[in-house]
């Protein structure tokens, strides 16, 4: 979070447990774009690209769980 300037007088409202689930979806993408096939989207239609996305996160469960 970047911390708001002296002059303005408004402070924004710091959500702890919604910034927390942000890093875990933001962990997420990065763990999917280690996927080359899904980073440069070389699927054009997207139940396929949805099918690629599926099948990166069954690799990553699979390597998560030592299997």
């Amino acid at each position: 979070m970047i911390p708001s300037r002296k002059d303005q007088r408004r402070s924004r409202h710091f959500d702890k447990p919604s910034y927390r689930r942000r890093n875990v979806v933001e962990r997420c993408i990065n763990w999917l774009k280690e996927s080359r096939r899904i980073g440069t989207r070389h699927e054009k239609l997207a139940i396929t690209f949805m099918g690629m996305i599926k099948l990166a996160m069954i690799r990553r469960c699979q390597r998560v769980l030592g299997s």
